[in-house]
């Protein structure tokens, strides 16, 4: 077990319950959705079609939900507006994804919404030379009741 990983655990405790922010609005673009969908290969009309997509009922085309579940990743560095300890850093090998727990898709992200993120710790646990830390994730679209998305989302944190 490392000393720097016993150090910054207890660091990392004091964030659980608490909400750690929300970031900046967004934007989805048509682009962005077309790249996905190249990259992924998923062209479903409702993605990359915007005259069909107009003859459904979310009257445009739709981001996919695992191109919100991957910009996760940007939109969680606006979420964690809270000052961070520079000392739960100390002797940090890397970070890792260790995954999700849960994930849930629950409304569509049309194209032209700006979508953000808040997040709040939900767990942390010492695993010998890591700290692992799970947060609830909420990706919020701007003027919509209901949100995006909805994770548990879990990463590691590798000390030496």
């Amino acid at each position: 077990m490392s000393e720097a990983a016993e150090k910054a655990f207890e660091l990392f405790q004091k964030d659980v319950g608490n909400d750690e922010g929300t970031g900046e609005w967004f934007e989805v673009t048509q682009d962005q959705i077309d790249q996905f969908a190249d990259i992924t290969h998923d062209h479903q009309f409702i993605h990359v079609d915007p005259e069909r997509a107009k003859a459904t009922p979310f009257g445009s085309t739709i981001a996919h939900g695992f191109l919100t579940l991957s910009m996760l990743t940007h939109l969680a560095a606006g979420a964690s507006s809270a000052p961070s300890d520079p000392a739960r850093y100390e002797g940090v090998l890397m970070g890792i994804n260790y995954g999700f727990n849960r994930v849930r898709f629950v409304s569509p992200v049309k194209v032209g919404s700006r979508i953000r993120a808040r997040a709040v710790t939900s767990n942390v646990e010492l695993k010998g030379s890591a700290i692992e830390v799970a947060r609830n994730f909420t990706v919020e679209i701007e003027g919509e009741d209901k949100p995006a998305l909805v994770a548990e989302w879990v990463t590691r944190t590798i000390y030496g």
